[in-house]
């Protein structure tokens, strides 16, 4: 199996070539710039055609890019290749006309791919439906921790295209690929990658289950030296054996049980590897402690694990492990302490946008009250709400949605109070947060674990979280 790396003619291919780029936008604009620096002849379509679009445009136009908005599904006469934005979904007209004229449709993950020169950075993958940006980030604080340079990219931070077509140099790559992402990247062969979980999750995009999961399946694809999956999710076991992988690659689980040979787990509170040692029937070598690990909920742990297995993957120390979970601290909203008042812990998990995140943040805590709802985006709340209900010290609900999860409460969670707050002004989430307040008691926990979207409230998760730590800080004023 090739190595997919590009050789210094590949981009020569580029010029004269004529390359339709789909979608304006955070991919749209950089891909159009690097073809037409390839020398490429490049038309950039897009649907929308708002004031932001036009502004793109112009600029691109300026350039020499020949832009049309308002029409994302004609295919441009003689185009040869289309670079997608990956939130296009695959059945759209550009595509099935595309795919009728035998034109390739790459992302530009693929392109980001096929344009690394032959002494590239290999890539470390991460995907899977929650967790993906937290286990990059310590995958990146572990790598650096071993002296290695290197960028946490792709869905987060730093742009494919950036890092590979930068001056800067890098001796790996911590890389974040949503599900979209890699349905787009066909030839992406990675050094090592895990799938983290597999919840319902962008069905409307995929279409179903199976091909949500067979997208993410992808990154497994041609990896060279370990395929790293969850020993507590068996679909992410399957998604390994199905792959098609280079002589020698291995199958690496985590657990946060003791672990077994070729996996990575937890021992009296010390995360330890069983894969990366010698003999390992007999042996373990101890990473980092749990305590190691911020917050040391079990779904970070779990995290924590994946990270720890890519870097042990690419020959990283155990002591650059402790020391790189040591210094990394996860971005706002997840599952982040903001106060403690009267025996109460106030927990912002904000960013739980959906039910398996929800339930792995409930998870973490003995007694709660929790604040949930807003968008539901077709979920259902029942195996969540079964599961957690005897955590469950009241729940306050809040949003369009809220209806669903208090009827799945009903049904599976009769005992619990619940709130059911009929706002959605700018002081419903201190009324929220206060009606937590008089359901808790010492030694609770208010989790703000939405298990929806946000937008029916608020811009993003980032400002329903910032709003839950406010009505926090007023009522520890009052």
């Amino acid at each position: 199996m090739g190595s997919g790396q590009v050789t210094s003619s590949v981009p020569s291919q580029f010029q004269g070539k004529h390359v339709t780029v789909a979608g304006l936008g955070v991919s749209g604009v950089p891909a159009a710039k690097v073809l037409l620096g390839l020398g490429a002849h490049v038309t950039v379509v897009n649907d929308g055609d708002d004031d932001r679009a036009r502004a793109q445009a112009a600029e691109l136009e300026a350039l020499g890019v020949t832009v049309r908005l308002g029409d994302g599904d004609t295919l441009p006469e003689g185009t040869e290749l289309i670079v997608t934005a990956p939130g296009w979904k695959p059945g759209k007209l550009l595509f099935q006309a595309a795919e009728k004229a035998d034109v390739p449709v790459w992302g530009d993950v693929e392109l980001a791919w096929r344009l690394r020169g032959p002494d590239a950075a290999p890539w470390l993958c991460v995907t899977g439906t929650n967790g993906k940006t937290t286990t990059v980030q310590m995958l990146a604080s572990i790598l650096t921790a071993a002296g290695l340079r290197t960028a946490a990219v792709g869905n987060i931070g730093v742009s494919l295209l950036d890092a590979v077509l930068g001056e800067e140099t890098y001796d790996v790559l911590a890389v974040e690929l949503s599900s979209y992402q890699l349905h787009w990247a066909p030839s992406l062969r990675a050094h090592s990658a895990a799938v983290l979980n597999l919840a319902p999750d962008h069905l409307d995009w995929h279409g179903s289950m199976e091909a949500y999961a067979a997208d993410k399946g992808r990154v497994y694809e041609g990896n060279r030296v370990a395929c790293v999956y969850n020993v507590a999710d068996k679909a992410t076991e399957d998604l390994v054996r199905e792959a098609d992988v280079e002589e020698g690659c291995r199958a690496i689980g985590f657990t946060l049980g003791v672990p077994g040979p070729s996996q990575l787990g937890v021992v009296d509170g010390i995360l330890v590897d069983r894969a990366f040692v010698e003999d390992r029937q007999r042996n373990a070598q101890e990473l980092a402690e749990v305590s190691d690990v911020t917050p040391a909920a079990p779904h970070n742990i779990a995290n924590a694990l994946a990270a720890a297995a890519l870097a042990r993957a690419y020959g990283v120390p155990a002591k650059a492990v402790r020391d790189g979970l040591r210094s990394f601290t996860p971005d706002a909203h997840r599952i982040a302490h903001v106060a403690d008042m009267d025996g109460v812990a106030y927990v912002d998990d904000s960013k739980a946008t959906n039910t398996h995140a929800a339930e792995a943040s409930l998870a973490a805590y003995e007694s709660i009250v929790w604040i949930a709802g807003g968008l539901a985006k077709g979920a259902t709340f029942d195996e969540l709400v079964a599961k957690s209900a005897p955590r469950l010290r009241g729940a306050v609900l809040i949003g369009a949605d809220r209806a669903l999860i208090r009827d799945a409460l009903v049904r599976h969670a009769p005992e619990v109070p619940v709130v059911d707050l009929d706002r959605t002004d700018t002081g419903a989430m201190l009324q929220a947060v206060q009606e937590a307040r008089r359901l808790a008691r010492p030694g609770d926990t208010v989790l703000l674990a939405p298990a929806c979207a946000s937008m029916d409230m608020f811009t993003n998760y980032n400002k329903r979280g910032d709003a839950f730590a406010e009505a926090v800080r007023e009522l520890g004023a009052r």
